[in-house]
């Protein structure tokens, strides 16, 4: 159950500062978000509206309270106040960090960077909603040599891509619906300037891999493959990442109490994620399913 939501907000448009910034998780461990042994932060809020979001609590830039059925003890009166609640069934998604905090919360990981090659990635949502927190964040962690990346859909002005870009080992680029009036409608995007970034990105020397869900009825065919790669061959770049839809996200929409409208979608048979990798593989791309 939701107890407080938000709009979708444009990356051009969110207020944010470069002191303090929103996130929703902060992950260690992980091996799927660049090289290495990795801390992924995940920030709040994403202006886009991908029907198969596998994280639901990131698209509000408001920090939300559910209620977990499972620790509720349907007391009466209920209060709904997180701090009141006698068996932690009410919790807050999302909540406020300083630079600083955020610093030695991540560097508490030193260890595993140094001794697997991995870093700090920050993710989202959209991180480039709150750009000048995470420009800053990542200046301080390669003054420290931490190898750095963000996961990104590239939307936004490239004044606000290009500097955080820069502070970046690494740029995890999506590339979704290569159809640019289906993308406006479907997932609310500018095709034509997200590419015009990529393509920028590229032309600075920046590491960028692009990303592509196999997404069935959306991503998932040869024609979208097709333009995907027609694109990316003029532009240099020879890594591609393939993310097969899952179905993981869909407890997180009924604890958001959102319908999960992807529910009745097959996930990609072998057979449909290979014939996708074969396609870029034979272009030349060295592909990655996950990552």
């Amino acid at each position: 159950m939701t107890l407080s939501a938000a709009p979708r907000t444009s990356c051009e448009v969110i207020e944010t500062r470069a002191d303090v910034a929103r996130i929703f998780n902060i992950q260690r461990y992980s091996l799927n978000d660049g090289r290495g042994i990795r801390t992924v932060v995940f920030f709040k809020g994403c202006p886009h509206s991908c029907p198969w979001c596998a994280n639901p609590e990131s698209i509000s830039p408001k920090i939300e309270t559910v209620r977990r059925e499972s620790k509720c003890l349907h007391c009466a009166p209920c209060l709904r106040d997180v701090e009141e609640c006698p068996s932690g069934a009410f919790e807050h998604i999302g909540r406020d960090v300083t630079l600083d905090e955020l610093e030695r919360e991540v560097m508490k990981d030193e260890v595993f960077f140094r001794s697997s090659g991995g870093g700090v990635t920050l993710s989202g949502g959209e991180v480039l909603m709150q750009a000048p927190f995470a420009t800053a964040l990542l200046q301080r962690l390669r003054r420290w040599g931490i190898h750095t990346a963000i996961e990104t859909a590239g939307d936004a002005p490239i004044s606000r891509l290009l500097p955080l870009a820069k502070q970046c080992d690494e740029v995890l680029f999506d590339l979704k619906i290569m159809d640019a009036d289906q993308a406006k409608t479907v997932v609310k995007m500018n095709l034509p300037r997200v590419l015009d970034n990529l393509l920028r990105l590229a032309e600075e020397g920046i590491s960028v891999i692009p990303r592509v869900p196999l997404i069935p009825g959306f991503t998932l065919s040869e024609a979208n493959m097709n333009r995907v790669l027609a694109f990316l061959i003029p532009s240099g770049i020879r890594q591609l990442h393939l993310l097969p839809f899952h179905q993981y996200g869909e407890p997180k929409y009924r604890l958001l109490g959102h319908e999960w409208t992807m529910s009745q979608v097959a996930v990609p048979t072998e057979e449909e994620i290979a014939t996708m990798q074969q396609m870029a593989e034979r272009a030349g791309f060295l592909v990655t399913l996950g990552g």
